[in-house]
């Protein structure tokens, strides 16, 4: 078993060295959770742009995966869906050691799929984090493998707190984890987008309008975020008679609750779909 504490740095590897494990690992680097050069990651061969950065960072990138397995306490599989079964029989003659734990970071990948590959002894988190943990505001959820413990998931939980916020659920609400927060931040560029179109249709400069709704929301998230209810601070804008009570009044008309509700269902029973694909 891992018996670090988790404010000692450990060695993490990662299984994928795309740009969210570059976004992790340097967020575990400036946290102190991992030193820089007991960092080790495996890269595609014709990703020579991911391979410089981890160097660049003063971490091992490597072209296999085996060694990543071998000098690591802590892999991070952060490979396509489609790739982590085969990635993972690769190393699995090396997951036999009890002193590894393996954080898959797939869409759509079970911790049950992914302990069925692995040794009986390798111990499993799943991890489903968003692109904003790429500026260090991600929003992740992780869910415990049948072997996993909760000194697992407390050090999982402190790796991914590194770029953003983490919280524990049980595996079957992954799903609907990935539809909200892992495919949120697109339906929020789209509301982005679609509010600055607005605002050009009014008569405002595009890149005007563009940072006028960026700005607007971050600042409601900032506020939501300090406590509160949406509804409630949706209400303390809304004057009687006003432009903003005509605004919401076209939204409701046109369904937008319900549309954004729609896309996390189908969003989900999609995540749903792939899960099939790859048990």
């Amino acid at each position: 078993m891992i018996t670090l504490s988790l404010k000692e740095a450990m060695k993490i590897g990662f299984i994928g060295g795309g740009k969210l494990a570059y976004a992790l690992a340097s967020g575990f680097i400036s946290a102190g959770l991992a030193k820089a050069d007991e960092i080790t990651a495996s890269c595609h061969p014709s990703d020579l742009v991911s391979a410089e950065a981890f160097k660049k960072l003063g971490a091992t990138s490597l072209f296999e995966n085996k060694p990543v397995v071998e000098r690591s306490e802590v892999v991070i599989v952060s490979v396509k869906p489609d790739v982590v079964v085969p990635a993972l029989q690769d190393v699995r003659e090396l997951a036999a050691s009890k002193n590894k734990l393996f954080i898959s970071v797939a869409m759509g990948v079970s911790t049950g799929t992914i302990e069925k590959v692995l040794p009986t002894e390798a111990r499993v988190i799943r991890v489903m984090p968003n692109t904003p943990a790429l500026v260090n505001e991600g929003a992740a959820a992780l869910s415990r493998g049948s072997r996993a413990t909760a000194e697992d998931a407390k050090l999982a939980a402190q790796l991914f707190r590194a770029v953003g916020t983490c919280e524990e659920v049980p595996e079957y609400q992954m799903d609907a984890v990935t539809a909200l927060s892992g495919s949120g931040p697109a339906y929020v560029y789209m509301l982005i987008e679609s509010l600055a179109d607005g605002g050009v249709r009014c008569g405002l400069p595009r890149d005007l309008a563009l940072r006028l709704a960026t700005q607007t929301t971050l600042g409601s998230a900032a506020m939501l975020r300090n406590g509160g209810h949406p509804a409630a601070m949706k209400d303390n804008v809304t004057s009687p008679g006003g432009s903003t009570a005509e605004g919401t009044y076209h939204l409701e008309k046109n369904g937008f609750r319900s549309a954004v509700i729609g896309a996390v269902m189908a969003a989900t029973e999609r995540c749903k779909v792939v899960n099939k694909l790859y048990q």
